[in-house]
């Protein structure tokens, strides 16, 4: 399974980062990310990275996101600065063996493997 951690409460222009832990071998998907939902919404991308090292991010989350994983390919990790009270959701990090980056980001609903998600609040 996965585990997300970094959430919180910030105010807006506040940074946080997100890490999500689980087994190696989930990690080596081809492709793991971050999602969010927030309330009276549907789960969307906000950032992937695939097997090649390719990533796509939500156009609303450009620039001021960032996805990354450690060497080994143990974490996967989303540092947000300058973060916006639409922001506000549950993020999710998923895996699964999917491909390229772009199809991934925009299809939550292929990942079968999930974290239980991390809260974060901007006001």
């Amino acid at each position: 399974p996965l585990v997300e951690f970094g959430g919180g409460s910030v105010q807006a222009g506040g940074n946080l980062t997100l890490s999500c832990a689980g087994p190696e071998y989930t990690f080596r998907s081809d492709c793991v990310g971050w999602f969010r939902q927030a309330p009276g919404k549907q789960r969307e991308g906000v950032a992937v990275i695939d097997s090649r090292g390719r990533m796509a991010y939500a156009n609303s989350v450009k620039g001021r996101f960032t996805i990354s994983q450690d060497n080994g390919k143990k974490s996967l990790y989303l540092k947000m600065v300058s973060l916006k009270p639409e922001d506000t959701g549950i993020y999710y990090c998923a895996a699964d063996q999917l491909y390229p980056a772009d199809y991934c980001l925009r299809s939550p609903d292929e990942f079968r493997n999930w974290g239980q998600g991390t809260q974060v609040t901007v006001s």
